[in-house]
């Protein structure tokens, strides 16, 4: 009699379920959100802390004022209402800043306006000695 051989049937392999490492995921992605800090991403430093010199009492500067400039779509920079080129602007702003050595410059770009654009206002306001140059987005709100 020939040999009977029994094929016992095959389990079928277990399944590696990803739901529990996706319920997972998503309980630290909620957990980093809530306890992550935000950050005012709407200014951007373009000097840093380390290079601006810290006022002391004995100058008598006090933290100097502020200056606007408006950056349209066109790309003509805005400073107290009038159109600036780029020559004019660096003698505006080393005028002020001689007398305000620590007067922030604050930038406000059109979301419309070239990259280029920018860079030639901040060129120009690194060029008249700015050590507080900030960048301001501005948005529409909905």
């Amino acid at each position: 009699m020939a040999g009977l051989t029994l094929k016992r049937p095959t389990r079928p392999r277990a399944l590696i379920s990803l739901v529990p490492m996706i319920d997972v995921m998503l309980i630290l992605l909620v957990f980093f959100m809530v306890t992550s800090t935000y950050l005012n991403l709407d200014m951007i430093p373009a000097v840093r802390q380390a290079e601006a010199p810290a006022p002391t009492a004995a100058s008598g500067e006090g933290s100097g004022g502020t200056v606007m400039i408006r950056l349209g779509a066109d790309g003509v920079p805005v400073l107290r209402g009038r159109a600036m080129p780029g020559a004019d602007l660096t003698a505006v702003l080393a005028e002020v800043l001689a007398q305000q050595p620590l007067t922030q410059v604050i930038v406000l770009p059109s979301g419309a306006a070239t990259t280029q654009a920018l860079v030639s206002v901040m060129d120009a306001a690194a060029g008249a000695g700015a050590l507080r140059l900030r960048v301001i987005r501005l948005e529409a709100r909905p």
